[in-house]
């Protein structure tokens, strides 16, 4: 089908190609009717020339033709998304594989190429093959030290990295209904690892709460499955049983439980990203940081979601309890997650991250080794200086 697309961007390293291509299509003029953004976040602030020289082109094109810009401080993509401006119904085109964060709000968000984001910026519409449904039913409750990152690592870990490639993964289930933004949003940033088009929760109070919230009542509206809908496949998961998870590398499917794997050693912690960098992430990060410190041979890094939620864990104290911790607080943005700076790893060195890719070389140095766990799983093994189950230090 051709689709209208409500809202269209691109991040540091994929915006200046679609710049080039939209100038070398003859395009004049953004689309009228679509929302473009750009954001300065994946190397923020910039660590070389050649990057800074991309980010003084995104600037020149948002003054001259009036798209949103983002810049350097303000924080990643995804959750500059997730506040300001999706909303249930939108269609979402970034590119950056992410983008599918925003359907933890209701919307379909997916990633595509810079040449295709050209194109969407100057028609304001783009060409999409309808995905098939598979059905992911909720229930129970998250028991202590287990998070919405251990879910979806168990999901990725059930079906392969995969397993939904071009599906739209749609959540509902019982447990739904309790379960935040922040967690929905962790969840559907992550479908594209098991090769899913879109992720999608309902559009409920809890939707309703995070926009009015945000002085963005007016955005919400009710937005359910069909009682009658066709799904392609139905998977159940019965979260009470879920425990600590961790992807091993170099595969984000290679999942075990953090028990299993306990007493890896690692270099560095990382916690953060538009995965694991929001309010609730860090809450939890220092609830079970509070009053220790990392482990003397082990970096622990935090790079918070965005400038709000830097604020607000300025206010809440968290930010005190991770520097006392011994923690380095980096700049809203991805920080070491795509591996152009401040976190690089050394050869041979093990990290545990809160990110969403754990592939070989992601962090910088192809000689390096990414593990995948949750904040909780993230904070207790910068304690202790080896992968360790959060559930034994909280």
């Amino acid at each position: 089908m051709i689709a209208k697309v409500d809202l269209a961007f691109v991040q540091d390293t994929t915006g200046p190609l679609t710049v080039r291509q939209f100038q070398t299509a003859g395009f004049e003029h953004l689309a009228s009717d679509s929302r473009i953004a750009l954001f300065l976040d994946h190397a923020a602030p910039s660590p070389d020339h050649r990057m800074s020289d991309d980010q003084a082109l995104l600037r020149r094109f948002a003054q001259q033709t009036g798209a949103l810009a983002s810049e350097v401080g303000e924080g990643v993509c995804h959750q500059i998304v997730a506040e300001f401006l999706a909303k249930p119904g939108d269609l979402i085109v970034g590119a950056d594989s992410h983008t599918t964060t925003a359907g933890g709000l209701a919307a379909f968000a997916c990633g595509m190429g810079s040449t295709d984001v050209a194109v969407i910026m100057g028609l304001g519409e783009t060409w999409l093959r309808v995905p098939e449904s598979v059905k992911v039913i909720l229930t129970g409750n998250f028991p202590d030290g287990v998070y919405a990152k251990d879910l979806v690592l168990h999901l990725i870990g059930l079906i392969g990295a995969d397993g939904a490639t071009y599906k739209a993964l749609e959540f509902g289930g019982e447990a739904v209904a309790s379960m935040s933004i922040s967690q929905r949003l962790t969840v559907t940033n992550m479908v594209v690892e098991a090769g899913a088009k879109v992720g999608l929760f309902p559009s409920d109070e809890m939707t309703r709460n995070y926009l009015s919230a945000r002085g963005r009542a007016d955005d919400y509206r009710l937005l359910i499955p069909d009682e009658d809908a066709m799904y392609e496949q139905t998977i159940s998961i019965d979260i009470t049983k879920l425990e600590p998870t961790v992807a091993q590398p170099h595969s984000v499917d290679n999942v075990s439980p953090a028990k299993e794997i306990k007493g890896i050693p690692i270099h560095q912690v990382f916690i953060g990203t538009c995965t694991n960098g929001r309010l609730e992430d860090l809450a939890v990060a220092a609830q079970i940081l509070r009053g220790k410190r990392r482990y003397p041979q082990t970096r622990l890094l935090v790079a918070p979601a965005s400038r709000a939620v830097l604020l607000e864990a300025i206010r809440a104290g968290y930010i005190e309890v991770m520097l006392e911790a011994g923690a380095v607080v980096l700049p809203p943005g991805c920080g070491p997650c795509l591996g152009l700076h401040q976190g690089v790893l050394a050869s041979g060195e093990n990290c545990l991250s809160t990110a969403n890719r754990n592939f070989k070389g992601r962090m910088g140095n192809p000689e390096a080794f990414i593990y995948l766990g949750s904040p909780a799983t993230a904070a207790a093994t910068a304690i202790r200086g080896e992968i360790t189950d959060p559930r034994e230090v909280m």
